[in-house]
């Protein structure tokens, strides 16, 4: 959790800086960059390493970086090696990621369903969602065989189940309490 709000400020930071220099696109494009990097664990064991000099590595990053990233972005990624927070480059660039898309009117929401959608299904989830939230949805969509039937939407904190499962537990519960 503290990794989580450490990286929420962080995140607030280059997005500040990003809104300054009107650079968010070429951000988003950039903290890709630097996940497909980190994506080798060769890459991520070298940066974590508290055996290997900051100086070595910030050196590494801006060779390997320099011709691929914003110069801004540059800076950022080495302040966050100076600051030794560069566990949290995952966590940085997910809750950047969100306050780009809430900034967009994007909302992104967790939905469950008992068997894999079509494109056309989604489609229609994404359109009715965005009607109910008033902004535009971004479903990640799971599968869950448990739930037997309807749908479970997640956002945030809030839950809509209107799944078959819990319908016929509460169904269940009527009887039992009817007898």
């Amino acid at each position: 959790m503290e990794g989580a709000t450490i990286g929420r400020s962080y995140a607030e930071g280059v997005y500040a800086l990003a809104e300054k220099h009107q650079a968010h696109a070429a951000f988003l494009r950039d903290f890709g960059a630097l996940d497909v990097l980190l994506g080798a664990a060769l890459v991520r064991v070298f940066l974590e390493s508290p055996k290997i000099a900051t100086d070595l590595k910030k050196q590494v990053l801006r060779k390997t970086l320099s011709d691929h990233v914003h110069p801004l972005f540059l800076n950022f990624v080495q302040l966050v090696l100076d600051k030794r927070r560069q566990r949290l480059y995952g966590a940085i660039a997910e809750q950047y990621r969100g306050l780009v898309d809430e900034a967009a009117g994007r909302l992104h929401v967790q939905v469950t369903l008992a068997r894999t959608p079509t494109a056309e299904t989604v489609a229609d989830i994404r359109a009715r969602l965005s009607e109910i939230f008033g902004n535009d949805v971004i479903p990640h969509v799971s599968v869950d065989e448990k739930i037997l039937g309807g749908i479970i939407v997640k956002q945030g904190d809030q839950v809509i189940d209107g799944s078959l499962r819990r319908r016929l537990l509460a169904l269940r519960r009527r009887l039992l309490v009817a007898t």
